[in-house]
């Protein structure tokens, strides 16, 4: 069971970053050229956070059942990461995401709604660029 939870947290990982970086992009580009907040703009922000807190779903239960978490071992650097730092970041993360698309909800002017969400799903971004385990560290899963 924990291999199939690692697995489906390691596949979605690419599902996320790929909206992501899509819907920061995309709030940047309408933005700056003044365009219309569409429906389509709102479901791509939507299912942004949706697979965000999905990703979460599948991290908790990880972080529960992982044998990578241990914070008896605070001094090793893959103990520390994913028990603290991966976790904190990608917490932070999903919570910019999430106050980032109320806070657009909320906005009156579509190029208010695009800010906002190029801010907060940007600087989710970051973190969850930082966060990620990539194969380089040598601490993840490879790349799927």
């Amino acid at each position: 069971m924990l291999n199939g939870l690692l697995h489906a947290h390691s596949g979605l990982r690419w599902v996320v970053l790929a909206l992501l970086i899509a819907a920061t992009f995309m709030a940047l580009l309408k933005w700056r050229s003044n365009a219309t907040y569409t429906d389509g703009s709102r479901k791509l922000n939507l299912f942004t956070m949706i697979s965000m807190h999905v990703q979460l779903l599948l991290g908790l239960a990880l972080f529960f059942m992982s044998d990578k978490v241990d914070f008896s071992q605070m001094k090793e650097a893959m103990y520390r990461f994913f028990s603290v730092e991966h976790s904190v970041m990608m917490l932070l993360a999903i919570a910019l995401v999430t106050i980032g698309h109320s806070k657009s909800k909320k906005a009156t002017e579509d190029a208010r709604k695009f800010r906002t969400i190029f801010i907060f799903y940007g600087l989710a971004l970051l973190l969850v660029l930082v966060a990620i385990p990539w194969p380089f560290r040598g601490w993840g899963n490879g790349w799927f």
